[in-house]
């Protein structure tokens, strides 16, 4: 184990002798590290005591298949390159491969240069990503990654603490918002999460995209007081409507503003189509983006080089 600290250690999962044997002849002869499982179990078995810098993964494998493997994997070591090396080449299995967490596919027979070339660019990616991660951290910063799924792949532990404490902060839920503004963001829209706390929201803003499959974020502000008030006022409104508005901003839906406010789905409806023309909104995005806007006091929700007359 002590040898391979210097060196690329690649982990090869597959229950195949010739592919072992040619794999392993490959990249002994370009000077890499070579551990070896037999299905997704041994793999998981060897990743408690060493973690590799690459994981070629075989697809189907008794006892624990390389896409349950894959998933397992990604909930312990969310940064480690996992380049699938399997026989499938229907795009079903391409597409669930990808689903488990995996980085690459490559479809046998392996061709050992292009197996070499894919796993240097995705062992120096994955080392500079884990150098800029240590630097964020160090400077405490509310960063985080995610892939176009949602699913954060690391975060600086300042911003994992307030992820955490994001109304429903399940990992499904998050990754569904993520997912879905994620286009939304890189055109300079920001996100708006209500905390657990009623009057705290968490505001996420799109930063730059570092590798093909991998956005880096940043919370803007972690903790602004919301008051009604604020958006009957401003947007001459109802109090009513400024509820109904700010739960909207919340993304919460017309059935769950109604269980909230303690009123029927229709009368919401009702207080929404009322609303939107004194606030200049036709439809929920919009009327979301003005009401996060005055709340926050900037340009949440509209592109960042347009000015929001409201």
């Amino acid at each position: 184990m002590q040898g391979f600290k210097d060196k690329t250690t690649v982990l090869v999962v597959d229950d195949s002798p010739d592919s072992l044997s040619m794999v392993n002849l490959a990249l002994d002869e370009a000077g890499i590290a070579v551990l070896i499982a037999l299905n997704g179990q041994q793999a998981m078995n060897v990743l408690e005591q060493i973690t590799p810098d690459v994981i070629l993964m075989d697809a189907i494998m008794p006892v624990m298949d390389g896409f349950e493997c894959t998933s397992e994997i990604r909930k312990r070591l969310p940064l480690i390159p996992i380049i699938f090396m399997t026989g499938l080449s229907e795009v079903e299995h391409i597409v669930k491969a990808f689903d488990a967490g995996g980085n690459d596919y490559i479809v046998k027979p392996i061709h050992p240069e292009e197996l070499l070339v894919r796993i240097r660019q995705h062992t120096n990616s994955a080392r500079m990503l884990m150098e800029a991660q240590g630097a964020l951290d160090s400077l405490r910063q509310h960063v985080f990654c995610i892939d176009k799924r949602g699913h954060v792949l690391w975060a600086t532990p300042e911003a994992q603490t307030l992820l955490n404490k994001t109304q429903g902060g399940g990992s499904i839920e998050l990754n569904d918002r993520f997912s879905r503004w994620l286009s939304s963001g890189q055109a300079g829209h920001d996100l708006a999460l209500p905390l657990q706390e009623q009057d705290a929201v968490l505001t996420v803003y799109y930063f730059k995209q570092t590798e093909e499959d991998e956005y880096l974020l940043k919370i803007q502000s972690p903790n602004v007081e919301i008051d009604p008030a604020i958006l009957e006022e401003s947007l001459a409104i109802t109090y009513r409507e400024a509820e109904v508005l700010l739960w909207l901003a919340h993304g919460k839906t017309n059935r769950e503003i109604a269980e909230v406010l303690e009123m029927s789905p229709r009368t919401v409806n009702k207080h929404l189509e009322q609303m939107y023309p004194k606030i200049g909104a036709d439809n929920r995005t919009v009327a979301a983006s003005v009401a996060i806007q005055i709340i926050l006091g900037g340009r949440i929700g509209r592109p960042r080089n347009q000015e929001v007359s409201v």
